[in-house]
């Protein structure tokens, strides 16, 4: 029988030292950004039951769910999502509240991808949901706050717009099966152009596949909502794409229209979750987003309360590893003093540690038994002093 003893399990990783302080910096960061915007913190269980995610719209497949079982049989998963269990609170302990909420995060969350190698089953999510409005003013909320968020990196970044109401009326149009729609929407999402007109064809020549096939292609700046206009007569889709022209004229501006805001009407993720705006983060050097969201304002309905929502997540993993690539791992911080006790001055040695630590020191306290081995000590850590307690404390510089 093979011992996993010494490993851990795939997905997951071990974090050591500067690796600790990158991932810390980020979730301070984005904590304070969110509490200076009025967002209050929530934690939610690692654990939850799996009906929590088993609604009338499986937003995530429970093959790729961690499953366990608790001491009276009832079937849990570990987290694999906060904004549903966010959902489940918002409904049950504040639905009382008064609107709107705004609510912010810093927690892991669990999937597994078997089919994806590298992937992380474990990752930390930052992020914010703003829930109880559906004006305009919430989604620029939300995006403004995705851009500091991203542009707090130092990094270059591109934040993407879309709409999900373009593809799901543009689809509801087609006599296809469910799952030939499931199709389209990944192979639109995938950005398969091949496979998508492969299958698009077997539905005939018409203005609704013809827009479908060109779906994808359809990002960049305001050059796309007069060539989706041109595509898509119909006056659902151009109230939709007038939309979601305002919202992107004020990010643009909000920005300084440095064109790191674009439009992606190709962006079709979630089609159930999703009920509007979608956007998504990017970080040069990472091809996948690093900031993903958009507004779900039927979702809190499918645990009783009917309020409409919209957040973004930031995945905290990927922006460390793009932080650990750029910088020098920070170094772990050193003591500047290290206390050595002679025989029966253990107590006087850790009270005058405590006093050091009170003048805004960092101070080790010796665990050895004699004063050649705390200098040797010290000095392959780099501690500039040593102090001795035995009865007249003194100074020993390194």
């Amino acid at each position: 029988m093979k011992n996993y003893d010494l490993i851990t399990p795939e997905g997951t990783k071990d974090l050591l030292f500067g690796e600790c302080i990158i991932r810390r910096n980020i979730e301070n960061t984005l904590m304070g950004l969110f509490r200076s915007r009025g967002y209050s913190e929530t934690i939610t269980p690692g654990l939850e039951f799996f009906d929590v995610f088993n609604l009338n719209s499986r937003y995530f497949p429970q093959e790729n769910l961690y499953k366990l079982t608790d001491s009276k049989g009832r079937l849990l998963v570990m987290r694999p999502d906060t904004t549903m269990p966010i959902a489940r609170i918002v409904a049950t302990r504040l639905r009382d509240a008064v609107l709107p909420l705004k609510l912010c995060y810093a927690q892991a969350v669990y999937t597994t991808e078997p089919s994806l190698k590298g992937r992380s089953d474990e990752v930390v999510q930052a992020g914010i949901e703003l829930i109880g409005s559906q004006l305009k003013m919430a989604d620029l909320e939300v995006i403004s706050t995705a851009v500091d968020s991203l542009s707090s990196f130092g990094m270059e970044f591109s934040l993407e717009l879309g709409h999900i109401g373009i593809f799901k009326e543009l689809v509801s149009k087609l006599d296809a099966s469910d799952k030939d729609k499931e199709n389209i929407r990944k192979l639109i999402e995938n950005k398969n152009f091949p496979a998508l007109n492969d299958l698009l064809d077997s539905f005939g020549n018409t203005p609704v596949t013809a827009a479908l096939k060109k779906l994808p292609a359809l990002f960049g700046g305001e050059e796309v909502f007069e060539k989706a206009e041109e595509l898509m007569p119909d006056e659902n889709i151009k109230r939709i794409l007038d939309e979601l022209r305002e919202v992107y004229a004020d990010a643009s501006e909000l920005c300084g229209g440095d064109g790191s805001i674009t439009v992606d009407l190709g962006l079709v993720n979630k089609t159930d979750y999703y009920t509007g705006l979608i956007i998504k983060g990017y970080l040069q050097g990472h091809g996948e987003e690093v900031l993903s969201g958009g507004r779900y304002d039927k979702l809190i309905s499918e645990f009783g309360y009917d309020v409409p929502a919209i957040g973004f997540a930031v995945n905290i993993n990927a922006v460390a590893k793009l932080v650990e690539k750029s910088d020098v791992l920070p170094a772990e911080p050193k003591a500047d003093v290290i206390v050595y006790a002679e025989d029966g001055c253990e107590v006087a040695a850790l009270k005058a540690a405590r006093e050091l630590r009170e003048q805004g020191l960092i101070v080790e306290n010796a665990l050895f038994d004699d004063l050649e081995s705390v200098r040797e000590y010290a000095m392959e850590k780099k501690i500039a002093k040593v102090v001795v307690i035995d009865g007249e404390s003194k100074e020993v510089n390194i």
